[in-house]
């Protein structure tokens, strides 16, 4: 089977290359998939990042319209105020005469 040495010699080494050639793919097969996963990991935290800037745009919109109607309670609260006051002067201003 085996003549010389050098048959021998090439027997070992297509197997190594053959052993090599398997645990390279092997090695890449796991590489890519750690890639998908990280991609994977890295989309999840993205979509993350986006709802919350998209819950935080909505507070903001609603703490923006709840300070403009803020205003406007307050300015009518101001009015009514003004209103009572000018009622009880001129309530205190019938009674005194």
């Amino acid at each position: 089977m085996f003549s010389t040495s050098s048959d021998v010699l090439h027997l070992v080494l297509s197997i190594c290359s053959i052993a090599l050639t398997f645990f390279i793919c092997w090695a890449i097969y796991y590489f890519i998939a750690s890639v998908q996963k990280i991609y994977e990991l890295i989309k999840r935290v993205e979509n993350g990042v986006t709802k919350i800037e998209e819950i935080l745009g909505m507070a903001k919109d609603k703490l923006k319209n709840s300070s403009a109607y803020f205003m406007i309670l307050a300015e009518v609260a101001k009015k009514a105020m003004e209103f009572v006051k000018e009622k009880k002067d001129k309530r205190a201003a019938g009674k005194k005469k």
